[in-house]
């Protein structure tokens, strides 16, 4: 087994032993509140952020294959809703790891945030391609979301294909509402 790929295999499970939360966050969602101290504590972890994503920047400089450095850095571009940096980061560590789904997921994420629907919809559904099925029971949630986004966003266009998916976020998530209710409307 070469360096190179000896390298890979111990950062993807450096990643996925330590870096769970990175990529458990798309699912989940910051609320904004009026509150002046809430907002004084933003703009301190924003401060913070930012000199985080320099020092990031720095030893990537070093060493452009740092993989973990990156997956922080796009995760802290997230963070700061810098949505182009985001997923120009998460693209960059496809390229390098291209049979790594949670760069996808996290692409499909950022690019949602962005509103931008279409690039979404073919990150998510890298993502769902790039799953191996011996990393289908760890991915479970992020399945059954990405497919709810797929049946959400062909719902109108493309009925047939919009209840395939639909199904199978239940199949990965049966107690997901949301999916529920759009099963429920798409069978009805």
């Amino acid at each position: 087994m070469n360096m190179n790929k000896m390298n890979s295999k111990n950062l993807l499970l450096g990643l996925m032993l330590t870096g769970g939360a990175f990529f458990a966050q798309a699912q989940n969602t910051q609320t904004d509140t009026a509150s002046a101290a809430n907002n004084t504590t933003a703009a301190v972890q924003q401060t913070q952020a930012g000199s985080g994503i320099d020092d990031l920047k720095k030893k990537i400089e070093a060493n452009p294959k740092d993989v973990e450095s990156m997956a922080k850095l796009a995760t802290a571009y997230q963070d700061a809703s810098d949505w182009t940096n985001a997923i120009d980061t998460w693209k960059k560590i496809s390229a390098i790891l291209p049979d790594w789904a949670p760069s996808y997921y996290s692409q499909a994420y950022a690019y949602q945030s962005a509103k931008d629907d279409a690039n979404a919809k073919i990150a998510y559904e890298k993502y769902i391609a790039t799953v191996k099925p011996g990393e289908v029971e760890q991915n479970k949630k992020n399945l059954a979301y990405a497919y709810f986004y797929l049946a959400f966003t062909e719902q109108q266009s493309n009925k047939d294909k919009a209840k395939e998916h639909i199904a199978k976020s239940l199949q990965y998530d049966p107690s997901n509402q949301d999916a529920l209710k759009l099963s429920k409307a798409l069978n009805s």
